[in-house]
This record gives structure tokens, sequence and C-alpha cells, in this order.
């Protein structure tokens, strides 16, 4: 009772000693592009304009309006806006669009001032006055009645300044805020680029004055000790007066909850030297202390006070009990292994363009990394703002911070020491979050010296904090010195890969996994943004962008498309490239998750990056939104801490094989499971069950555990057919699927179709008499201009052309009606899946843009949405009296052994048998012709 009532004494005599002023509201303001103002004093003048802060001077309807000359905070590496023909309409004054990323109303990239007439009370003089910034954008400086008082530039941090002298009464408060590139951090670093949230100014947090005791606490560190169950803490105090000073220390530990409840207090007498003092206590939590992980995230509060002759400074911290190690290649969380199962944050705030400053869209943010079976966020090249730990500590989600760089680094420049400072100053502002996992200088580095600077970055940081885990930079290098690495090695696809990467260039197959990535590396492998699959846009999205940014650069994709009278087509393309963009997605995080002793992999992305090119490559839009075309819970089954997995030579089976797979299990849960009960069955696409079975085994927390092996004789099997393996585990809580194909033997008989690679002579005349021809182009006949130069493969494309420099391949898949006449024979749906890949990994697009407009492919390939052309792996057409079916896919090469292409083939044979080939659009012989080389 008594610890209640001081507590409470405490609080009540630092509401009389140490009250703050809330600073937000109307602010005096007035742009600065040719930064006059400190030379003319603007800092003493009164202007005219008015802001509302905390926001955004953009937000707000200040800065310039998008020109083509507009200078941008980050690269543009496909200059083609500038220049060519295609975008002259974009570049047109007042009505400027730009394909790189979403568009402001408003930019602006200078100095900007805000003022504000602010009044100390009675009192607050004879004390420290503390004004606090929090999220700036960048740099500012602060005047008070004309006199400068300093200035700072975290990015990630609170601006905190300490006023001294200040008399009662009103006081003349003056702000510069600049955000051009104070230190060469990077262009395209999130944490000051447009490609993402954009390069905004102003101050968006907190803005408050706070008057302290003389002796008062500026910061408290904890270091929780899981094993021994005790904390060690160390608070930061100051004291302002002239003399030594004794007080009492009190550290009151509750853990928050349901069962909330008073952990411990430990109280003790201290002596304090005059200015900054550090003081250590270690308090023993007891022998029921609750752990932080993911499974249980259980929180304390510790208050912390200082008692001074009556007059006392109070500082609450939220913590949790958890220690992160790497023990071998695997993390573990109070001694469990886990696997991370990451994606990024890269400050994508469409409606602010800055990061969010409440709870509940945090919330959002996690709540649905989670359900899409995630528990990791990596925030590639900037840090987060306070709430973001708070609700991540409250949900377990494990974070890796970074200190806001995408820099050449070790060479001496102004960067280097800059992101030491900004990395003490994230730690020491956000470094007792339980949620505050790893830390990372920031984004794939470059300098000659970059390994030794980076070496002495991450050993600084294991001598000082271990807390944490530490490496270099996300990407590279690999560094000994870290405790874990950061690499895009294990991933499927990669920069330069295109065509040669293993879903191109390989029959479709899960056997795969990234071992030979990672036998060489001793420490936990985190594979560097895996993925990066791209969608069709979504138009139906733009709406949704009502705030500062805008979707202009969707715009053009949508008009372009329409001018290619393919309007009607874009939710199609969106949600066939949709599947398939999922299905590669489960691809990288199956082989991931089969591999052996793999620490995580962190995506790019669950949701849509905006800049850089317009990278669509998340199946949830900008806002965390869901596109249609794939659930939480579909995207769960291959991506959670328990997830069945099968390896399976191929996909593709020939009717009088024996289908063969073998089951296995990733299992990382916060227990074992004693004889788990795995179910497995066989069926078709109407739910019949062609065999199923079931096995039971032991589930330690691991992967690649070994279930056992599941054979199917195909032998009963008469006719193309898709199967789906599904594989359970008996309680429900895990589920895992693939569909695979079973092709018979099929005779080809073209009767009275005449078959050729060529318009000969004997095709012109067939046509010409009313007959039915196939012309089945040979790969490589069609001319360049005509679709030749469009490179197909499989999957959908890597990032996006405009960024990677038309890097291959340079389509999303195919669109099909799975219920025309032409494919009755081709088991399918919409789009593609893995029979496909016979198909389209041999194939040359047909680019229809200069036929007529009701010519329609009746299989489309989906385009780049930067060409938008009409492209297609087959077309019917009437020419003259005859009937013909252009194809371009390869019906030639190894044909008997690749059966799915031959199903396709006999497939359009047999449809062009019957009367339902029935062409509704006609052509001259010249127009087919001008496809052909």
């Amino acid at each position: 009772m008594k610890k209640i009532f001081n507590i409470a004494l405490f609080a009540l005599l630092l509401t009389a000693c140490s009250e703050s002023v809330d600073l937000s509201g109307t602010w005096k303001f007035a742009l600065d592009p040719d930064n006059v103002g400190m030379k003319e004093e603007w800092f003493k003048k009164e202007l005219t304009d008015t802001i509302s802060l905390p926001g955004s001077l953009q937000e707000q309807g200040f800065g310039y309006d998008v020109e083509v000359n507009t200078k941008w905070t980050g690269n543009v590496v496909d200059s083609s806006w500038f220049k060519d023909d295609h975008y002259e309409t974009y570049r047109k004054a007042g009505s400027v669009k730009v394909p790189f990323w979403l568009n402001p109303d408003k930019h602006y990239v200078g100095v900007a001032w805000y003022q504000k007439e602010i009044e100390v009370p009675s009192g607050w003089e004879k004390h420290p006055i503390i004004l606090n910034l929090e999220r700036t954008h960048w740099q500012t400086t602060l005047y008070i009645d004309g006199k400068e008082y300093g200035s700072q530039n975290s990015l990630s941090t609170p601006h905190k300044y300490e006023l001294k002298g200040l008399s009662a009464g009103k006081h003349f408060l003056s702000l510069r805020v600049d955000n051009n590139e104070i230190v060469p951090i990077g262009v395209n670093a999130h944490s000051i680029s447009d490609h993402t949230q954009s390069n905004w100014n102003g101050v968006i947090g907190d803005i408050s004055l706070t008057a302290e005791p003389d002796v008062y606490i500026s910061s408290v560190a904890i270091y929780p000790d899981v094993v021994n169950k005790k904390i060690e803490i160390k608070t930061s105090i100051v004291n302002t007066l002239n003399e030594k000073t004794k007080s009492t220390i009190t550290n009151d530990v509750m853990l928050l909850g349901d069962k909330t409840k008073s952990a411990v207090t430990l109280s003790e007498d201290v002596e304090l030297g005059q200015g900054a003092n550090v003081l250590t206590s270690v308090v023993d939590m007891g022998s029921d202390v609750q752990l932080w992980d993911e499974y249980t995230p259980n929180l304390y509060n510790l208050t912390t006070t200082i008692n001074t002759d009556g007059n006392v400074s109070i500082k609450n911290e939220q913590f949790g009990m958890r220690e992160i190690k790497a023990n071998g290649r695997r993390f573990e969380i109070n001694g469990k292994p886990i696997f991370l199962r990451g994606t990024l944050e890269c400050c994508i705030f469409p409606l602010t363009g800055y990061p969010a400053m409440d709870k509940a869209y945090w919330t959002k943010i996690y709540h649905t990394v989670q359900n899409f079976g995630l528990n990791h966020v990596r925030f590639h090249s900037w840090c987060p703002p306070s709430v973001a730990f708070q609700v991540a500590d409250s949900m377990g989600v494990y974070l890796q911070v970074e200190c806001g760089g995408w820099a050449n680094v070790g060479d001496g420049g102004a960067q280097d020491e800059w992101f030491m400072a900004e990395s003490e100053r994230i730690v020491k502002e956000y470094g007792n979050h339980p949620s505050f996992c790893l830390m990372a200088y920031g984004n794939e580095p470059g300098g000659a010296n970059q390994r030794e600077y980076l070496s002495r970055f991450a050993s600084h940081w294991q001598a000082k904090d271990s807390r944490h885990l530490y490496t270099g930079g996300a990407g590279w290098p690999y560094i000994e010195s870290a405790d874990y690495y950061n690499n895009a090695a294990p991933r499927i696809q990669a920069w330069g890969g295109g065509l040669k990467s293993i879903i191109n260039a390989e029959p479709p197959k899960t056997t795969y996994d990234f071992t030979d990535k990672i036998q060489s590396i001793p420490i936990p492998y985190v594979s560097h943004e895996i993925g990066q699959w791209c969608v069709y846009p979504n138009f139906n999205e733009i709406e949704k962008y009502t705030g500062v940014l805008k979707a202009k650069n969707f715009e053009i994709f949508k008009e372009t498309l329409a001018n290619k009278h393919m309007g009607d087509m874009s939710e199609k393309f969106l949600m066939a490239s949709g599947k398939l963009q999922t299905l590669c997605y489960k691809a990288d995080i199956e082989a991931a998750l089969r591999t052996p002793e793999f620490a995580g992999f962190q995506l790019l992305d669950l949701h849509d990056f905006p800049g850089q090119g317009t990278a669509l490559v998340g199946v949830l839009d900008a806002f965390w939104d869901t596109k249609g075309y794939v659930t939480d819970k579909e995207y769960s089954m291959f991506c959670n801490r328990t997830v069945p997995l099968a390896r399976m030579e191929k996909l593709i089976w020939k009717g009088f094989e024996t289908f063969k797979a073998g089951i296995e299990m990733s299992h990382f849960e916060q227990e074992p499971v004693k004889d788990a009960v795995v179910e497995w069955k066989i069926t078709d696409k109407s739910g019949k069950i062609y065999k199923k079975g079931s096995m039971k085994r032991d589930l330690p927390i691991n992967n690649c555990i070994k279930i056992g092996d599941v054979e199917f004789a195909l032998d009963d099997i008469k006719e193309a057919m898709q199967l789906t393996l599904t594989v359970s585990i008996a309680d429900g809580k895990a589920e895992n699927n693939w569909n695979f194909w079973v092709y018979p033997d099929v005779k080809i008989d073209a009767a009275d179709i005449y078959i050729t690679s060529t318009l000969d002579a004997r095709a012109k005349q067939i046509l010409s008499d009313g007959g039915k021809v196939m012309l089945a182009l040979n790969r490589g006949s069609v001319k360049p201009e005509m679709g030749g130069d469009v490179k197909v493969g499989f999957s959908s494309i890597f990032w996006n052309t405009a960024w990677t420099r038309s890097q291959a391949p340079h389509t999303l898949g195919i669109y099909c009606d799975p219920n025309a006449p032409a494919l009755a024979q081709f088991p399918t749906e919409y789009h593609s899946d893995y029979q496909w890949w016979e198909v389209t990994s041999s194939s040359d697009a047909m680019n229809l843009d200069s036929f007529p407009a009701d010519v329609k492919p009746l299989i489309y390939l989906i385009d780049d949405w930067f060409t938008n052309r009409k492209l297609a792996l087959a077309f019917e057409t009437n020419v003259g009296k005859g009937k013909l079916l252009v194809t371009s896919i390869d019906f030639k090469t190894d044909i008997n052994n690749r059966v799915a292409a031959r199903q396709l083939q006999y497939s359009l044979i047999e449809y062009m048998k019957k009367d339902k080939f029935n062409p509704n659009t006609n052509q001259t012989i010249q127009n087919i012709e001008s496809l052909i080389k």
C-alpha cells in the first residue's frame, strides 16, 4: 500500500513541476526556396502564411506543381518518359503524369520556416525546458527570440532541444526545416526518397514543451537476462544543480495485460554528481517471469522515479523478457529455434506521404502480416516511429530496423559518421522494445571500403548492446563479425537471372532448395528481398488515392490499355497475372522452407512497392488491402508456422507413370508435437478422391522433417487431367496442396486440316478454297517488331522492366477462357499454372496491335503494363473463304516428350475439326504475313 501511495504522490509532484504544453495547431509559415531566410533573419520576422502542425507542407497544398523538370529525390532509370512520343501527352504543363511512382499534387525540396508564439508558464524559468519534435524531415534549426539553439538532423528519432534561461511569459519560436539531402545517405533510401513515402517537409508527431525538475531522467535502458530472470537497468540522469545531490531511485516493474500486477519494486539511495549521471540497477524478476516472443508477447512496464528533496522525475518504459541469439545457422528466441518469415515495409503511406503515427494503422499492418503467415518485418533503409514498435511489441512481431541508408560507406564521407550517430540515436530511443530484434546500417551498400566500415559497425554494437543482432548491410557484404547474413542468393529470381532462373529454365518440380547457397555461411542466413514477382495493375485502386499521393502512374497504364482496345481486359489481366504471381511466391517460400538450417526470408513484398518505375510486386495493394485473387487463408497454407511440403521431381506426368512425392513438414510452432497425424489425398477438380492415406510422426521445432512417401499409379487415368495432392495435419491447423497434371498418350489426327509453319502456296490455296489451316509458327519466326523481341518465360515479370532495363521475361503469364471450345481437351483455369510451362517457355509472342480491334487472342500473353501490347499465343480468323488458326507455340521440338504442349496441340486440332471452329473476324493474307520474318 505504501508503494502505491508513493507512486501516486510522485505523479502528483511531477504534475506540479514537470508540466507539458502541447504546441500542435496553427503555426505561421513560409517557403524559402532560395534559402535566404537565415541571411535575411526570418527568425526575427513574423511570417504571413499559416499551416497546421503536426503535418507536412505538401499535404496542405504548399509547394509546386509537378513539371517535367521537377527535382525528384530518387533515381529515374528509364528516361523514356522525358523523350518518347508514347508519353508526350503526359508531359504537357497542367496535366503532367509520371510513371515512375505515385505522383504528389505538390512537390517541394528545400527550406521552410515554421513560427509560433509560445508562453512559458510561471515557475518554468527555474527548470530545464525540453522542446520535443517527433519525426521531422529532415534537418531542423531552432531559434527562440532570435537566438539560435542549435540544429539536429536525425531522420529516425525525435529532435529534442533543451531551452535554458527562458523567462516566464511569451516567446517567439522559429523552426527552420530543410528536406534537401543534408547528408549523402542515398536518394533512393526510403528514409528520404520520393519512390515511396515522398520527400516531405514538416513535423508529423508530438510537438511539445516540457519543464523538467532540476534532476531529471533523460533515458532508461533495460537489459533483460532471461536465463537468470533479471533485468539490468541503466538510468541516465541529468543534474542541473550546481552541486552534488542525494536522491532516491525507485524501479517498479509491472506485468501488463489482464493479469496486471506488480512484479517487483526496488528503491535505492544514490548520490548524483553535476551534469550527466548513469545509474545501474539490477532487478530480480522472480521465478514466474513471463517471456516475450511471437507466441506469447508478454510485456512489462518499468516505472523509474528519481526523488530529489520531494521533486520527482518519472520515466515509463515498455519492455519484454526476450533473448535473441544466433546458434549456428539458426536464430533462437529464449532458447527456442525460430524461422523468420518476413516482408519489407519501405515507408509506403500513400494518403499522407509520410509514416503513420497512429496505433490503428500499424495494427492493421501487423495483423495483415500475421494473417498471411508472417512473423517479421524489415524496414528497408528507414526506421519507423515509436508507435510502430509499441504495436509490434504487443503483437509479437520481429523487426529489422535500419539507419536510413542506401549509400556508399567507408570512404570517409559525412554519411559514415552520420550512420553511426543515427544508430546510437535509434538504439537509445527504441532499444527497449522486444520487437526490435535486428539492425543493419541500411540497404545494399557501395564503396571500396564498405566491408571494413560495416565490420566496425557490427562489432561496435555487438560489444555495446546484446539485446539485438547486427549485420552490416541488408543485401551485402558478408562480414565475419556479423551476427547474421542478409543476402539475395537464396531466392528463385535475381537481377540478371531472367530466363535462366530455375522457374523459367527447368521443368516444374518442387525438389529444389537453397542448400548450396547457404552451406558456406556459418551464421544465420536470411534471404534478401525474395520474390519481386509482378502483377498487372488494379485500376479499381485508383480511386483509393484520395490523399497526398495520386496514382497517376496507374492512370497512364489504364489509358494506354484502353488505347489498345483492351480496356475491358484489365481486371482479367489482374486476376490471371495475380494467380501466377501467387504461384511464384509459393515456389519461393516453399523452397526456403525446404532448405535445411535456413534462418528465414524477407519478401519484396507482401504489398505493392509504388516506386522505382512502379513495382507491383504485392498480393496486396499499397494500402495493405486485398486485390481479390488470393486470400490470407490461401496464402498462409504455404507460409506459416507449420507448413506441409511435398518434394516432387516433376508436376507433368505421362499416363503410364507412377506419381511420387516425398512429404515433409516445416514446424516452427511454440512447442513440438508428439504423434502428429499427417493425412494426404489425391483428388480431381470435382473433389473425387483417387487415393488417400495417413502417417503418424513427431514434429520437432525444425524444418525438413521427413514424414513419408506417396505413390500413385497413373495407369487408370485415361484422359488429360489436373489432379491435386493435399497434405494436412489431422487437427486442421495446417494444410497445403499442389496441382499436377497427367497426360495419357493421344493420337493427333489432323483430318482435313493443313498444318504448316509457313504461309506457303498450298496454305494460301486451301484458304482461298475455303479450307482449314493451322499456321504453327516455329520459335523465332515472328518479326521482332511484331512480338519476336518480347522475351517470354513462364514466370511473371521481375520487379519491373523500367527499373531492370527490360530484364526478361517481359510478360505476366497467360489469360484464356477455360471454357473455350479450343481448350476443351486441355485442362486449365483462366491463368497460368505449371501445365503452361512447356507452352510459354517454348513460344514467341505475336503482337496484334496493328490488326483490327476485333481480333482477340484465343490465348493472351499478358504484356508489361508499360507497353500494353495485344500479345497472343494463338488467335483465329477467316482469310478469304477459309479458316485460319495461328499459333506461335513450338509444337515441333521434342513434342512427344513435351506432353503438355502436345495436349494443347491436340486440343486445338480437335477444335478445328468441329463446326465450333467458326472465327468471327476477317483478315487478309497480307496481315498474317506481316507477323512472319
